[in-house]
């Protein structure tokens, strides 16, 4: 049974209050994928660290100068199809939640694992995630 909309609301909020995009379906996460440049996938969680530093690393790493082309969210949990077919893409990798992944024409660039995030801060998640960037998602004037 999935969460509800009630829970999950809020915490879906952060997220797209920052500009992600909500995919509910494995299309909507396909039609993300498939848009060109760097694209940041979170699968998003009700757990206390998506909530004391996912979320808020994510926050801060957005403000960063380089950052994904586009940025989309499943809710693990919610999105039950949605966050199955997102995993798809996170090949190599174990299912994770929270996670950040960062893709390319569909091929894994980047992930951060639950175990990473339990493990860190939200000003290191942020840090972290601020080197993905600057490493994938520089355009090509500036590289």
């Amino acid at each position: 049974m999935a969460y509800p909309d009630w829970l999950t609301a809020p915490m879906r909020k952060e997220l797209t209050d920052l500009g992600a995009r909500e995919l509910r379906s494995a299309k909507e996460v396909d039609e993300l994928v498939a848009q060109p440049g760097v694209v940041m996938l979170v699968v998003n969680s009700v757990c206390g660290c998506a909530a004391g530093k996912a979320r808020p690393g994510i926050a801060k790493a957005l403000e960063h100068a380089h950052r994904p082309d586009a940025v989309g969210t499943v809710f693990a949990g919610a999105d039950i199809e949605a966050t199955e077919h997102a995993r798809a893409y996170f090949t190599g990798f174990l299912p994770s939640s929270p996670s950040v992944a960062l893709l390319r024409g569909g091929k894994l660039l980047y992930m951060m694992e639950r175990r990473d995030i339990e493990a860190s801060s939200a000003e290191r998640i942020a840090d972290q995630l601020t080197l993905a960037f600057d490493e994938h998602c520089k355009t090509a004037a500036t590289q």
